[in-house]
Formats: structure tokens, C-alpha cells, sequence
């Protein structure tokens, strides 16, 4: 297998992992009292699902089915929501703290891939959407402060 192959599973894992964590927190926000914040993170789930697709497409360019699941390490981090739930409930600041962890775990898995012998091309995509992920994971945190 291909590092560029072995860094797509790893990333469309978690990108999969992000995206319905995004979309899960962003739920348990619209009826609170910061329902505001619920349509940024309906906008990182979306922004997800397009990198995965990204990434799943480039796979296909190289014949490679990227867009298959069962990673271990992915499992763990499965629901980035469902742990912080259990502590937390629907506690407005306690669902952003499960994003930001989320997100430092997706930042990892990028930080991880770029360090593999990745192609130009997979290499310029994985490096635009780990600059991304960050200023995601920052915006987060800056919502943070301000509850």
C-alpha cells in the first residue's frame, strides 16, 4: 500500500469521524442558549464532508478505494461527541470542548500524514486541509471565550 493510499484511509476516517461530529454537536446546539454557534459547526461538518470527498476522488484518480472503514486507531475516536456527552449533557461550552478535542485529534492524523512520503499533489491537498483544520480548530476555541 501506498503512503498516499495509507494517509487517505487514515484521513477519510477521520474526516467521516468529524463530519458527524460536527453535524451531532451542531444538533445538540440549536436549541440552546447558543444556538448561534450550532451553524458554524454545521459548517466544519460540511466542510468535512467536502474534504473527505476530496480526498476519496483523488483516491480514485490513482484506482485506490480510499473510502473504506475500520481503521483501529479511527474506532477510538469514533463519536468525538459520545464521550463529552456522558460528562457534559447538552452543556453549550462542554460540546465545544468535545470539538476541540475532535479537532486536536484531526490536526494529529494530518500532522501524521505529512510526515509519510506523500506524492506532490496528495501532499499540497493534505497541506491545505491541515491549515484549515487549525484555523477550524482556532474558531472553535475562540467561541470558547466568549462563553
Amino acid at each position: 500500500m501506498s503512503d498516499d493510499s495509507k494517509a487517505a484511509k487514515d484521513l477519510v476516517e477521520t474526516l467521516r469521524d468529524g463530519e458527524r461530529g460536527f453535524a451531532d454537536a451542531a444538533q445538540k446546539l440549536r436549541d440552546s442558549d447558543r444556538a448561534e454557534w450550532a451553524d458554524v459547526l454545521q459548517r466544519f461538518s460540511q466542510q468535512r464532508a467536502d474534504f473527505r470527498r476530496e480526498i476519496v476522488d483523488l483516491g480514485h484518480d490513482y484506482d485506490e478505494d480510499v473510502d473504506t472503514s475500520g481503521s483501529a486507531a479511527a474506532a477510538v475516536h469514533r463519536g468525538w461527541i459520545a464521550l463529552k456527552d456522558a460528562v457534559t449533557g447538552d452543556d453549550a461550552s462542554g460540546v465545544l470542548g468535545a470539538a476541540v478535542t475532535g479537532e486536536d485529534h484531526a490536526i494529529k492524523e494530518y500532522e501524521k500524514a505529512l510526515e509519510q512520503d506523500l506524492s506532490a499533489g496528495f501532499r499540497d491537498v493534505v497541506s491545505r486541509q491541515h491549515r484549515e483544520v487549525v484555523a477550524a480548530r482556532d474558531e472553535i476555541k475562540a467561541l470558547e471565550t466568549l462563553d
